[in-house]
């Protein structure tokens, strides 16, 4: 019976081991999927883990031990470790091949599947504390493996429900271990003292979790940071904006437009209403060959930035009332363009286009960018990271009646590069001549073939049917509807065989203005083409003939995603970038809204003081006009009075009505103890107040004064003998006593 009993507390208790075995099967799931939902990881690494994960849980769920013996789990790791070198060099190293650095992705994704086949290994195989330390040491490996390969907003719920369950599972751990061995009540899994165990521990954790979060914000914020590379730039098959290049064949912006993904937030200075308009121009094609834009080789500009960061460019200026400065921020995805997005006319540019990574004392590399001679800006560095920077432009808002009273002679230069057109179909140029006919000057005839494409076709994305020869002439004459590709070359064409220079833009349209976060999100289906007429004197003006396509949807998830997408705004804003210009603004902003706060309180009191003071004025000038105020008064007078000391007082009158109507007879003891007070009573007017300490004796022993000790002293005799004794007075001979007790007081003031 000894050896037994010692068996069963050598082991945990039940539900402690349970509480422990969920919580940490928990915390391995979470840094297991944190890895899996990066999106960086190639399909079967992907699809496995959940699946190993889910049967699991079933097992745990039925109570069943562990899968695995400790020398088979031992054997597999070992055979995996053969297999390493396979994977790193072969396997590995052939699904990184779209990834910008497959040496580095390689070897990370061998690394990862690694990692993750020795954590599903030790999860079927743990049994004792050693292997369950083990297994969460793998489970926080995942945690840094995500923290690798992503720094998007999820992130941050994941890191938080890892804190919980870290701190949930090393409690369990602890008393798991102590409780081995020791002398202590049954306790069963599902019993109330198991529920109230599993929520006192699920408590703390939640506490732990949020206490180190906010102590960590709070370092956070406090401490900038210096670099700027991240290695969640890597991806298997990152996604390549083919339409954002020196050629573009008609039809493949119609490809990328069929993708939703985000590709760029935009948040503008001020009215956010004001780019409602913006074409967020990207790269500029110049010749057309029938069926493919491109922009023959030419030589490109360095730009270098200024001391302080600024990429400065110098467009063509404008009067101040013909130009409108627009300042925004763009928080650009990676994507497989080299192309630098900003608004016509770009001023100036600021942000970290090089991968450089920046540190104290060490001096700064800022990169260049390469500007082409349609004004195109392209980042040399590549766009494989999330880049964030800031721009300045000079939005053209000439009226088109100066564009009227422009000048149709153009260099010989723009004349040679904007009015190149290839063989074309006939009917081309005649539509063109019909469409003007009447128009006497080049931004008629360029407003009104706009408007022509505009309400004369029909927009769509699908682009099916046998490939022509001439897809221009086949869109203008037979399909009759097409994407803006079409659209836009259409216009080019017919402008430039009426003799106006013109040039075909690719970029984005503003996409969806998200008012939670006061950004625009911007889409690859936003992705678009339009049109650039040239008019001396004012320079590049867009022209857009495609038609409105359909808006986007509404609802309660459209409405959650937008709150998401807010969250993701300020994750990358003040999370990602976050470094010492951000510090001085968050300080700055905190000064600016606590002296603000101060003033509107300020205000709100004044205000509310005032409000006041006028009801007041008010309802005294409403009494003074009515008749009926005086009485009113009265009455509330009388009802606060009675509210205050009404029970007080009718408990009084009660008592007198009940002396004077037993004017004989015995006394009873209420009304002994009335009479009594009431002699108090007066004997405080006379000074001689009774302490709450003193006994009735005692007070009438404290009276020295001849004339009123012997009356006092027979009075609180009676009292006594009314409430405590056998002999109760008479009625009548304690209310004389008390008549002269009033008399003798009322002839001593009078003296």
């Amino acid at each position: 019976m000894a050896s037994s009993s010692a068996s069963i507390n050598a082991s945990p208790l039940p539900a402690v081991q349970r509480y422990f075995e969920v919580s940490l099967y928990l915390l391995v799931c979470t840094g297991v999927l944190a890895v899996v939902s990066t999106g960086k990881l190639d399909i079967f690494t992907t699809v496995a883990p959940p699946l190993a994960l889910i049967y699991k849980a079933l097992r745990l769920a039925r109570g069943r031990g562990p899968e695995i013996s400790t020398r088979v789990a031992t054997w597999l790791v070992l055979a995996y470790f053969l297999f390493f070198p396979l994977d790193l060099w072969v396997v590995s190293r052939n699904l990184a091949a779209g990834a910008p650095n497959p040496s580095l992705y390689g070897g990370l994704l061998a690394a990862i599947h690694l990692m993750l086949f020795a954590t599903l290994v030790r999860l079927y195989s743990a049994r004792t504390n050693r292997d369950y330390a083990f297994l969460a040491v793998l489970a926080f490996t995942c945690m840094l493996a995500s923290a690798i390969l992503t720094v998007e907003a999820s992130f941050l719920a994941a890191l938080a429900i890892f804190l919980v369950l870290a701190v949930s599972t090393f409690v369990a751990l602890e008393i798991r271990r102590s409780s081995a061995g020791a002398v202590s009540p049954p306790m069963e899994s599902g019993s109330e003292l198991a529920q109230q165990l599993s929520r006192a521990l699920g408590l703390t954790s939640v506490l732990v979790a949020i206490g180190a979060l906010i102590l960590g914000g709070m370092l956070f914020f406090l401490i900038p940071r210096f670099t700027a590379g991240y290695m969640s730039a890597l991806n298997l098959q990152p996604s390549l904006m083919t339409g954002f290049s020196d050629n573009v064949t008609l039809g493949e912006i119609g490809r990328i437009q069929k993708n939703t993904a985000v590709v760029m937030r935009i948040r503008v200075q001020g009215d956010a209403a004001r780019a409602a308009d913006v074409h967020w121009r990207g790269i500029v094609l110049t010749n057309f060959d029938g069926r493919r834009w491109f922009t023959p080789p030419g030589d490109m500009v360095v730009v270098s930035p200024s001391p302080n960061g600024d990429y400065l460019f110098d467009p063509p200026s404008l009067p101040p009332r013909d130009s409108d400065i627009l300042r925004y921020t763009i928080l650009v995805e990676p994507m497989g363009t080299d192309a630098i997005f900003a608004a016509p006319r770009a001023q100036m540019i600021r942000g970290q286009f090089s991968p450089s990574v920046d540190r104290p004392g060490e001096g700064r590399h800022q990169g260049y960018l390469v500007l082409d001679k349609t004004g195109s800006l392209f980042n040399p560095f590549h766009n494989e990271t999330k880049i964030r920077y800031q721009g300045v432009s000079l939005l053209p808002a000439v009226p088109p009646a100066e564009l009227r009273r422009a000048p149709a002679k153009y260099s010989a230069a723009i004349e040679s590069e904007y009015l190149q057109l290839p063989p074309l179909d006939p009917r081309v140029k005649k539509l063109a001549d019909d469409i003007t006919t009447r128009d006497t000057n080049a931004y008629d005839k360029a407003a009104n073939i706009e408007r022509y494409l505009k309400t004369r076709y029909a927009y769509t994305l699908d682009l099916t049917g046998p490939r022509t020869s001439d897809p221009l002439a086949n869109f203008l004459f037979n399909r009759r509807s097409g994407n803006c590709e079409y659209f836009a070359s259409a216009m080019t064409v017919m402008l430039r065989a009426e003799g106006i220079p013109a040039r075909y833009a690719t970029g984005f349209l503003p996409g969806e203005f998200n008012d939670v976060g006061g950004d625009y999100i911007v889409r690859s289906s936003d992705a678009h083409t339009w049109v650039e007429a040239y008019f001396p004197g004012y320079g590049w003006i867009t022209f857009d003939p495609t038609p409105g396509g359909a808006r986007g949807q509404s609802g309660l998830l459209a409405r959650l995603s937008m709150y998401w997408d807010a969250l993701q705004l300020d994750w990358g804003e003040w999370i990602i970038n976050y470094d010492f210009g951000h510090q001085i603004t968050l300080a700055q902003n905190v000064q600016t809204s606590s002296r603000d706060f101060g003033k509107r309180a300020e205000k709100w009191y004044q205000l509310k003081r005032e409000e006041a003071m006028m009801a007041l004025l008010t309802l005294d000038r409403r009494i003074e006009r009515s008749r009926d105020s005086l009485p009113l008064v009265l009455v509330l007078l009388v009802a606060l009075l009675i509210f205050r000391r009404g029970g007080s007082m009718m408990r009084y009158l009660m008592a007198r009505w009940s002396l004077r109507a037993r004017r004989s007879g015995d006394l009873t003891a209420s009304l002994a103890a009335l009479e009594y007070r009431e002699m108090l009573r007066l004997l405080e007017k006379r000074g001689w107040r009774k302490a709450p300490t003193q006994t009735p004796l005692e007070f009438s022993a404290a009276i020295q004064v001849a004339e009123f000790a012997e009356p006092v002293a027979q009075l609180t005799e009676m009292y006594q003998s009314a409430r405590f004794g056998s002999r109760p007075a008479r009625t009548e001979q304690m209310g004389a006593l008390l008549r002269s007790i009033r008399e003798l007081l009322r002839n001593r003031n009078s003296k």
